[in-house]
């Protein structure tokens, strides 16, 4: 291994780096040296140069690098990477024993000990995504590792980083047996196709996995489901396996119609009982008010950042308004299921949202339950803008 360069930080920083923060904030460094590459190992000092911490250089939008290890005689290879994620893996012992679950999270970034890195277990094949070329940089060992403390049918990979100014979202095959797709996992007993060879997303986001349940065993039966920015239909076909009477899928991707129909197809729903549109949500609110629609149930769960020909959406300023429109659809005691996975802003704020999205309509509402992250995406109290996810479930008053 080479040697770990040295990387003064500022004073203002040295407090949160020891209380256990694992970022490192670009303006945290007092100067790069020139020659320093992507993967370098780096011990962080104060400014009298006492060691405060160690981990590796990494361009990402978040900072140049996570910590690794406060231990300055700590070797980061692939005995390292072995250590940690059979660690991980350890406290996710009840998963692997669920046949009605086969996919989960068993290494989420920080909250595990490396940031940067994500791995996924699906039914028997695990994928690994990288979100900054320094992290890349110890694909081998990670492979090796996760190939040693695990019985890996296959290993596949997303690439979530830029290259010399080009960003890089693709994904490969990695080592062991390929997949047959689609490959069917289980969620709380719910079928759902995945892909791991086809684009940046597989086909279901399992942060909502919590949800999803509750939405079927507590909020579906007997209602009508509106789900906008649907994607795949997770939601919808958890709906539908509730009980409820007629979902309704939205989103403006040409393909999310065909995932739909497969998702409900798997599950032996009848697809065609439901709707399944491909339209800009802001324009199907446009066509719903309009008509008058209302819906007992309405789910929200746009992307932090999206845009369409006509519009653009950033949730840390747009949210509210997107709010007030799906409140207009709501039936009066009818569930909004209001969703959000930016990491600018924290439950706290987002709530804020609802309270001003309900004035500005004039309406009532009841907050039911709140949920963020899932058990098997660990985070750090260190690091809050590690548990991104806020869902707040609602009940429109009036």
């Amino acid at each position: 291994m080479n040697k770990a360069i040295p990387i003064k930080v500022k004073s203002t920083y040295t407090k949160s780096f020891q209380a256990g923060y694992p970022l490192i904030p670009e303006d945290s460094i007092v100067q790069l040296p020139k020659s320093i590459s992507e993967g370098a190992i780096i011990d962080l000092v104060d400014e009298r140069n006492a060691f405060l911490a160690k981990g590796y250089y990494g361009k990402q939008n978040k900072g140049r690098g996570w910590i690794l290890s406060r231990d300055l005689h700590e070797v980061i290879d692939q005995a390292f990477f072995e250590k940690q994620i059979k660690k991980a893996i350890e406290k996710r012992n009840t998963f692997f024993n669920d046949p009605e679950t086969t996919a989960f999270r068993i290494f989420n970034g920080e909250g595990d000990g490396i940031g940067g890195l994500t791995i996924d277990y699906f039914n028997g094949y695990y994928l690994i995504t990288w979100y900054s070329e320094g992290i890349f940089h110890y694909k081998d060992r990670i492979v090796q590792a996760l190939m040693h403390v695990t019985n890996a049918k296959g290993i596949y990979e997303k690439k979530r980083f830029a290259v010399k100014g080009t960003y890089i979202e693709d994904d490969d095959f990695v080592t062991g047996e390929q997949a047959s797709f689609p490959l069917i996992v289980k969620e709380n007993g719910i079928s759902f196709a995945v892909y791991l060879n086809d684009g940046a997303m597989v086909g279901v986001f399992l942060d909502q996995r919590n949800v999803r349940k509750v939405i079927r065993d507590k909020y579906a039966e007997g209602k009508t489901v509106l789900n906008t920015f649907s994607y795949t239909g997770a939601f919808s076909v958890a709906a539908a396996l509730g009980g409820a009477i007629k979902t309704t899928s939205v989103d403006l991707a040409n393909r999310s119609k065909s995932k739909t129909i497969e998702q409900f197809s798997i599950n032996s729903i009848d697809y065609e009982a439901h709707d399944i549109i491909v339209e800009d949500v802001f324009n199907y609110f446009k066509y719903a008010v309009r008509k008058q629609l209302l819906f007992d149930m309405v789910i929200l769960d746009p992307p932090s950042f999206a845009r369409s020909k006509k519009h653009t959406f950033s949730a840390g300023k747009d949210y509210p308004a997107l709010l007030e429109q799906a409140i207009q659809l709501t039936e009066k005691n009818g569930v909004i299921v209001a969703s959000s996975n930016c990491s600018t802003f924290n439950m706290t704020k987002f709530k804020g949202f609802i309270e001003r999205a309900f004035q500005a309509t004039g309406g009532k509402y009841k907050v039911l339950e709140e949920f963020s992250l899932p058990e098997d995406f660990k985070t750090m109290k260190e690091f809050k803008e590690g548990n991104y996810l806020k869902v707040v479930i609602i009940k429109k008053l009036s």
